[in-house]
């Protein structure tokens, strides 16, 4: 039954506009019916936009009034804390490619180890920002749009730049 959601999130429902077209609050149910039955865990009240990709779904989990932005890519073991919002292009990888070797290309080194992306409650996380494999963003935080995050922060960040750093510290 799970690659009938899958199917019908990837065929139609990730296509429906969001607001403010008319209609769009189905639109938004008819997204969170199939996002919940397609992703390992998944919370109440989850806004998912238009666009948003995550593959097959196994290895995310969503908390309660998550919001997944528009266009947004997640690959891998990925877990959302509740109350988090994401402006749109947002990228989160926990997978990557093995780069070790330089006598083998690096397209035919395989796949890197997998490295789980966590992130806390309660985080902004701004428009075409990419959050790398093993970072854990903490509580309350935010992120700058176009941050580039190689490495986890603790609560009350405000993370920007390329490669991100502490700007401030919320308080």
């Amino acid at each position: 039954m799970r690659k009938i959601y899958l199917f019908f999130y990837y065929a139609i429902a990730q296509h429906l506009p969001m607001q403010p077209f008319p209609g769009y609050k189905l639109f938004y149910g008819v997204r969170r019916f199939l996002v919940k039955r397609i992703v390992k865990k998944c919370g109440d009240n989850i806004f998912v936009k238009d666009h948003c990709y995550f593959g097959n779904g196994e290895r995310l989990t969503i908390g309660n009034r998550t919001q997944l932005g528009q266009n947004a890519k997640l690959g891998g073991e990925i877990i959302l804390g509740d109350d988090i919002l994401m402006g749109p292009d947002i990228v989160i990888m926990a997978t990557a490619h093995a780069y070790d070797r330089i006598d083998i290309p690096i397209n035919q080194q395989g796949a890197a180890k997998e490295e789980p992306v966590k992130i806390g409650n309660d985080v902004w996380i701004g428009t075409r920002a990419i959050i790398m494999p093993g970072v854990e963003i903490g509580n309350h935080c935010i992120i700058a749009s176009g941050a580039i995050v190689t490495k986890s922060f603790p609560d009350y960040c405000i993370i920007g730049g390329v490669p991100a750093k502490v700007i401030k510290m919320r308080s």
